[in-house]
Protein backbone atom coordinates (compact mmCIF):
# COMPACT_ATOMS: atom_id res chain seq x y z
CA UNK A 1 0.00 0.00 0.00
CA UNK A 2 1.48 3.77 -0.80
CA UNK A 3 2.60 4.98 2.60
CA UNK A 4 2.44 1.67 4.26
CA UNK A 5 5.65 1.53 6.65
CA UNK A 6 7.21 -2.05 7.94
CA UNK A 7 7.06 -2.81 11.75
CA UNK A 8 10.30 -3.73 12.18
CA UNK A 9 9.54 -4.70 15.74
CA UNK A 10 6.75 -7.11 14.63
CA UNK A 11 8.95 -8.52 12.00
CA UNK A 12 12.45 -8.84 13.28
CA UNK A 13 12.06 -8.84 17.32
CA UNK A 14 8.29 -10.16 17.93
CA UNK A 15 9.06 -11.29 21.13
CA UNK A 16 9.50 -7.61 22.42
CA UNK A 17 5.62 -7.24 21.84
CA UNK A 18 5.54 -9.50 25.10
CA UNK A 19 7.96 -7.62 26.72
CA UNK A 20 5.84 -4.48 26.29
CA UNK A 21 2.66 -6.01 27.51
CA UNK A 22 3.90 -6.93 30.89
CA UNK A 23 7.48 -5.48 31.42
CA UNK A 24 7.75 -1.85 30.14
CA UNK A 25 6.96 1.28 31.46
CA UNK A 26 3.35 0.81 29.56
CA UNK A 27 2.31 -2.33 30.78
CA UNK A 28 2.62 -4.00 34.36
CA UNK A 29 4.05 -1.99 36.79
CA UNK A 30 3.99 -3.28 40.39
CA UNK A 31 4.70 -0.88 42.77
CA UNK A 32 6.84 -2.01 45.64
CA UNK A 33 8.25 -0.28 49.16
CA UNK A 34 11.75 0.49 48.89
CA UNK A 35 12.46 -0.50 45.73
CA UNK A 36 9.90 1.48 43.71
CA UNK A 37 8.79 -1.26 41.05
CA UNK A 38 9.26 -4.55 39.97
CA UNK A 39 8.35 -7.51 37.72
CA UNK A 40 4.96 -8.98 38.05
CA UNK A 41 5.39 -12.36 39.81
CA UNK A 42 4.53 -15.49 38.76
CA UNK A 43 3.97 -14.41 34.88
CA UNK A 44 4.48 -17.57 32.77
CA UNK A 45 4.65 -17.03 28.87
CA UNK A 46 6.86 -18.76 26.29
CA UNK A 47 9.38 -16.07 26.49
CA UNK A 48 9.57 -14.79 30.00
CA UNK A 49 8.90 -16.81 33.54
CA UNK A 50 9.05 -15.11 36.96
CA UNK A 51 9.11 -16.53 40.49
CA UNK A 52 6.93 -15.59 43.40
CA UNK A 53 9.22 -12.52 43.48
CA UNK A 54 9.52 -11.37 40.06
CA UNK A 55 13.05 -12.61 39.59
CA UNK A 56 13.05 -14.03 36.69
CA UNK A 57 14.40 -17.52 35.96
CA UNK A 58 17.38 -19.00 34.61
CA UNK A 59 18.03 -22.06 33.33
CA UNK A 60 20.36 -24.61 34.77
CA UNK A 61 21.23 -28.51 33.95
CA UNK A 62 17.98 -28.94 32.22
CA UNK A 63 16.00 -27.49 34.93
CA UNK A 64 15.60 -23.63 35.92
CA UNK A 65 16.54 -21.38 39.51
CA UNK A 66 15.43 -18.37 40.51
CA UNK A 67 16.26 -16.92 43.53
CA UNK A 68 12.83 -18.59 45.54
CA UNK A 69 14.05 -21.78 46.00
CA UNK A 70 17.62 -21.18 45.32
CA UNK A 71 18.22 -22.06 49.13
CA UNK A 72 18.51 -25.66 47.62
CA UNK A 73 21.86 -25.54 46.04
CA UNK A 74 25.32 -25.40 48.66
CA UNK A 75 26.12 -22.09 46.65
CA UNK A 76 24.87 -19.61 43.96
CA UNK A 77 26.68 -16.77 41.62
CA UNK A 78 24.80 -13.77 41.71
CA UNK A 79 24.00 -11.98 37.98
CA UNK A 80 22.84 -8.52 39.64
CA UNK A 81 22.12 -4.95 37.66
CA UNK A 82 19.16 -3.69 35.04
CA UNK A 83 17.30 -4.78 32.05
CA UNK A 84 20.07 -6.30 29.86
CA UNK A 85 20.45 -8.65 32.83
CA UNK A 86 16.72 -8.89 33.46
CA UNK A 87 17.05 -10.19 29.44
CA UNK A 88 14.95 -7.85 27.66
CA UNK A 89 15.29 -9.02 24.00
CA UNK A 90 15.84 -12.51 24.77
CA UNK A 91 13.35 -15.15 22.99
CA UNK A 92 12.98 -17.09 26.32
CA UNK A 93 14.98 -17.59 29.84
CA UNK A 94 17.06 -19.48 28.10
CA UNK A 95 18.78 -16.88 25.97
CA UNK A 96 19.41 -14.49 29.13
CA UNK A 97 23.39 -13.87 30.57
CA UNK A 98 22.71 -15.67 33.40
CA UNK A 99 21.05 -19.00 31.69
CA UNK A 100 23.80 -19.19 29.28
CA UNK A 101 26.69 -18.21 31.87
CA UNK A 102 24.84 -21.60 33.11
CA UNK A 103 25.46 -23.52 29.63
CA UNK A 104 28.94 -22.50 29.25
CA UNK A 105 30.08 -22.77 32.88
CA UNK A 106 29.59 -26.85 32.55
CA UNK A 107 28.97 -27.31 36.46
CA UNK A 108 32.26 -26.26 37.18
CA UNK A 109 30.85 -22.71 38.99
CA UNK A 110 27.85 -22.60 41.23
CA UNK A 111 24.43 -22.16 39.17
CA UNK A 112 24.38 -18.30 38.31
CA UNK A 113 20.94 -15.97 39.18
CA UNK A 114 19.40 -13.45 37.59
CA UNK A 115 19.42 -10.77 39.99
CA UNK A 116 18.57 -8.22 37.10
CA UNK A 117 15.36 -5.83 37.68
CA UNK A 118 14.47 -3.77 34.99
CA UNK A 119 15.06 0.04 34.88
CA UNK A 120 16.25 0.16 38.17
CA UNK A 121 19.31 2.23 38.82
CA UNK A 122 22.73 1.86 40.88
CA UNK A 123 20.98 2.06 44.17
CA UNK A 124 17.64 0.19 43.40
CA UNK A 125 20.39 -2.90 42.47
CA UNK A 126 21.85 -2.45 45.64
CA UNK A 127 18.44 -2.57 47.65
CA UNK A 128 17.36 -5.31 45.44
CA UNK A 129 20.15 -7.35 46.26
CA UNK A 130 20.22 -6.33 50.28
CA UNK A 131 16.64 -7.27 50.65
CA UNK A 132 16.53 -10.40 49.48
CA UNK A 133 20.38 -11.77 50.53
CA UNK A 134 18.61 -13.49 53.29
CA UNK A 135 17.05 -15.73 50.58
CA UNK A 136 20.34 -16.81 49.24
CA UNK A 137 22.49 -19.87 50.26
CA UNK A 138 25.93 -18.93 50.05
CA UNK A 139 27.19 -16.81 47.84
CA UNK A 140 30.53 -17.83 45.94
CA UNK A 141 30.58 -14.53 43.13
CA UNK A 142 29.00 -11.47 42.29
CA UNK A 143 29.08 -9.43 38.61
CA UNK A 144 27.46 -6.51 38.61
CA UNK A 145 26.51 -6.03 34.91
CA UNK A 146 25.39 -2.30 35.03
CA UNK A 147 26.35 1.11 34.16
CA UNK A 148 24.30 2.90 31.62
CA UNK A 149 21.19 3.82 33.91
CA UNK A 150 23.11 6.25 36.34
CA UNK A 151 24.43 7.74 33.04
CA UNK A 152 21.06 8.65 31.15
CA UNK A 153 19.35 9.76 34.49
CA UNK A 154 22.22 12.18 35.12
CA UNK A 155 20.92 14.93 32.98
CA UNK A 156 17.72 15.41 34.82
CA UNK A 157 17.79 18.12 36.99
CA UNK A 158 19.21 18.93 40.50
CA UNK A 159 15.40 18.56 42.12
CA UNK A 160 15.16 15.06 40.59
CA UNK A 161 18.64 13.78 40.98
CA UNK A 162 18.71 14.57 44.63
CA UNK A 163 21.57 12.35 46.78
CA UNK A 164 21.26 9.19 45.52
CA UNK A 165 20.76 9.83 41.92
CA UNK A 166 17.30 9.91 39.96
CA UNK A 167 15.21 6.88 39.03
CA UNK A 168 13.02 6.22 35.73
CA UNK A 169 9.42 7.53 36.34
CA UNK A 170 10.67 9.96 39.14
CA UNK A 171 8.74 12.92 37.62
CA UNK A 172 5.58 10.74 38.26
CA UNK A 173 6.39 10.04 41.49
CA UNK A 174 7.08 13.60 42.88
CA UNK A 175 4.07 15.02 41.11
CA UNK A 176 2.02 12.72 42.83
CA UNK A 177 3.61 12.93 45.99
CA UNK A 178 3.94 17.09 45.93
CA UNK A 179 0.77 17.59 43.91
CA UNK A 180 2.93 19.10 40.82
CA UNK A 181 6.36 20.27 43.13
CA UNK A 182 5.08 21.80 46.22
CA UNK A 183 4.90 19.70 49.62
CA UNK A 184 7.28 17.07 49.89
CA UNK A 185 9.16 17.37 46.56
CA UNK A 186 9.81 20.87 48.46
CA UNK A 187 10.82 19.27 51.33
CA UNK A 188 13.07 17.03 49.57
CA UNK A 189 14.88 19.77 47.45
CA UNK A 190 15.69 21.51 51.33
CA UNK A 191 16.91 18.26 52.79
CA UNK A 192 19.24 17.40 49.87
CA UNK A 193 20.37 22.13 50.11
CA UNK A 194 20.83 21.15 54.31
CA UNK A 195 22.81 17.96 52.98
CA UNK A 196 25.16 20.24 50.51
CA UNK A 197 26.74 21.85 53.74
CA UNK A 198 28.02 24.71 51.58
CA UNK A 199 25.27 26.73 52.64
CA UNK A 200 24.19 27.93 49.04
CA UNK A 201 21.24 27.48 47.59
CA UNK A 202 21.41 24.74 44.58
CA UNK A 203 19.82 25.57 41.36
CA UNK A 204 16.96 23.10 41.33
CA UNK A 205 16.71 22.90 37.74
CA UNK A 206 20.69 22.47 36.80
CA UNK A 207 21.02 20.18 34.70
CA UNK A 208 24.88 19.37 34.13
CA UNK A 209 26.58 19.34 30.54
CA UNK A 210 28.09 16.34 29.10
CA UNK A 211 31.46 16.27 31.02
CA UNK A 212 29.77 16.89 34.08
CA UNK A 213 27.07 14.17 33.38
CA UNK A 214 29.78 11.37 33.26
CA UNK A 215 31.73 12.33 36.29
CA UNK A 216 28.48 12.80 38.40
CA UNK A 217 27.26 9.45 37.11
CA UNK A 218 30.63 7.50 37.47
CA UNK A 219 30.83 8.83 41.09
CA UNK A 220 27.56 7.44 41.83
CA UNK A 221 27.90 3.70 40.60
CA UNK A 222 30.91 3.77 42.47
CA UNK A 223 29.55 5.04 45.57
CA UNK A 224 26.96 2.27 45.68
CA UNK A 225 29.65 -0.27 43.82
CA UNK A 226 31.18 0.41 47.60
CA UNK A 227 28.26 -1.06 49.69
CA UNK A 228 28.37 -3.87 46.81
CA UNK A 229 32.03 -4.53 47.96
CA UNK A 230 31.32 -4.82 51.59
CA UNK A 231 28.23 -6.64 51.46
CA UNK A 232 30.27 -9.31 48.87
CA UNK A 233 33.24 -9.61 51.44
CA UNK A 234 30.88 -10.08 54.42
CA UNK A 235 28.70 -13.04 51.88
CA UNK A 236 32.92 -14.14 51.22
CA UNK A 237 31.88 -13.73 47.60
CA UNK A 238 34.23 -12.51 44.88
CA UNK A 239 33.06 -9.14 43.03
CA UNK A 240 33.18 -7.75 39.44
CA UNK A 241 31.81 -4.60 37.80
CA UNK A 242 31.05 -4.67 34.11
CA UNK A 243 30.20 -2.03 32.30
CA UNK A 244 27.33 -2.86 30.11
CA UNK A 245 27.49 -1.66 26.09
CA UNK A 246 25.76 0.45 24.48
CA UNK A 247 25.41 -0.18 20.42
CA UNK A 248 27.12 3.17 19.65
CA UNK A 249 29.73 2.40 22.38
CA UNK A 250 30.13 -0.77 20.19
CA UNK A 251 30.59 0.14 16.55
CA UNK A 252 29.48 3.53 15.07
CA UNK A 253 27.07 1.88 12.53
CA UNK A 254 24.61 -1.20 13.24
CA UNK A 255 23.68 -3.92 10.58
CA UNK A 256 21.08 -3.64 8.52
CA UNK A 257 18.66 -5.00 10.81
CA UNK A 258 19.96 -3.15 14.08
CA UNK A 259 19.75 0.70 11.86
CA UNK A 260 15.70 -0.48 10.98
CA UNK A 261 14.94 -0.99 14.71
CA UNK A 262 16.93 1.93 15.84
CA UNK A 263 15.25 4.07 13.26
CA UNK A 264 11.65 2.93 14.72
CA UNK A 265 12.21 3.37 18.12
CA UNK A 266 13.37 6.75 17.21
CA UNK A 267 10.50 7.57 15.65
CA UNK A 268 8.25 6.10 18.96
CA UNK A 269 10.57 7.28 22.10
CA UNK A 270 13.17 9.66 20.99
CA UNK A 271 16.54 7.50 21.72
CA UNK A 272 18.26 9.57 19.66
CA UNK A 273 16.97 12.93 21.17
CA UNK A 274 17.40 11.89 24.64
CA UNK A 275 21.10 9.76 24.61
CA UNK A 276 22.74 10.34 21.25
CA UNK A 277 25.32 12.77 22.96
CA UNK A 278 26.06 9.76 25.54
CA UNK A 279 25.99 7.14 22.74
CA UNK A 280 29.08 8.03 21.40
CA UNK A 281 32.14 5.73 21.52
CA UNK A 282 34.52 8.59 23.19
CA UNK A 283 31.68 8.87 26.12
CA UNK A 284 31.83 5.19 26.50
CA UNK A 285 35.27 5.36 27.04
CA UNK A 286 35.38 8.37 29.04
CA UNK A 287 32.91 6.61 31.17
CA UNK A 288 34.90 3.19 31.41
CA UNK A 289 37.94 5.21 32.42
CA UNK A 290 36.56 7.03 35.36
CA UNK A 291 34.83 3.78 36.74
CA UNK A 292 38.08 1.59 35.62
CA UNK A 293 40.31 4.02 38.12
CA UNK A 294 37.00 4.04 41.02
CA UNK A 295 37.20 0.22 40.78
CA UNK A 296 41.04 -0.03 41.10
CA UNK A 297 41.08 2.30 43.92
CA UNK A 298 38.36 -0.14 45.95
CA UNK A 299 40.31 -3.28 44.97
CA UNK A 300 37.07 -4.47 42.48
CA UNK A 301 37.59 -6.65 39.28
CA UNK A 302 36.17 -4.25 36.24
CA UNK A 303 35.51 -4.87 32.85
CA UNK A 304 34.84 -2.90 29.86
CA UNK A 305 32.60 -5.02 27.68
CA UNK A 306 31.82 -3.08 24.68
CA UNK A 307 35.56 -2.76 23.04
CA UNK A 308 35.59 -7.00 23.84
CA UNK A 309 32.47 -7.24 21.59
CA UNK A 310 33.65 -4.93 19.01
CA UNK A 311 36.67 -7.20 18.58
CA UNK A 312 34.66 -10.28 18.86
CA UNK A 313 31.99 -9.21 15.68
CA UNK A 314 32.09 -8.80 12.14
CA UNK A 315 30.08 -6.08 10.67
CA UNK A 316 27.21 -7.76 9.67
CA UNK A 317 26.26 -9.93 12.74
CA UNK A 318 23.21 -8.55 13.96
CA UNK A 319 23.12 -8.42 18.40
CA UNK A 320 20.83 -5.43 19.08
CA UNK A 321 17.15 -5.22 19.27
CA UNK A 322 17.65 -1.59 20.45
CA UNK A 323 20.53 0.26 21.36
CA UNK A 324 20.53 -1.16 25.01
CA UNK A 325 19.36 -4.82 24.71
CA UNK A 326 20.48 -7.86 22.96
CA UNK A 327 18.95 -10.33 20.22
CA UNK A 328 19.46 -14.31 21.45
CA UNK A 329 22.76 -14.13 19.50
CA UNK A 330 23.79 -10.92 21.51
CA UNK A 331 23.30 -12.49 24.67
CA UNK A 332 25.41 -15.74 24.03
CA UNK A 333 28.38 -13.67 22.88
CA UNK A 334 27.98 -11.54 25.84
CA UNK A 335 28.04 -14.61 28.33
CA UNK A 336 31.20 -16.54 26.07
CA UNK A 337 32.93 -13.35 26.89
CA UNK A 338 32.37 -12.50 30.38
CA UNK A 339 33.18 -16.15 31.12
CA UNK A 340 36.50 -15.77 29.49
CA UNK A 341 36.98 -12.78 31.59
CA UNK A 342 35.63 -14.27 34.98
CA UNK A 343 38.05 -17.22 34.05
CA UNK A 344 41.48 -15.24 33.50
Amino acid sequence: MPGATTDHRATLTPQMLQYDAKFSDAGEIRWLPYLMYFHPPSHTSVVVNTDTLGFRYATHEGGRIAVVGSRGHDAVSVLAGSSTVFGMGATSDAATIASRLNHYSGGDSPPWLNFGGRSHNSVQEILLYALNKHRLPRTEQIVLFSGFNDLGLARLPASRRLESGAFFMCNDFFERMGGGGNGQVRGLARLRRLRAGDGERADEDTILDLDAQIAYAADLVLRHLDLWRALATDAGAKLTFVLQPLAGWVREVGTTEEEALFAQLDELGRFSDMYGDIAQVSVGREYASQLRAGCERMGVDFVDISPKLAAAIDPTDWIFVDRIHFNDFGYDLVAKLLLDELRA
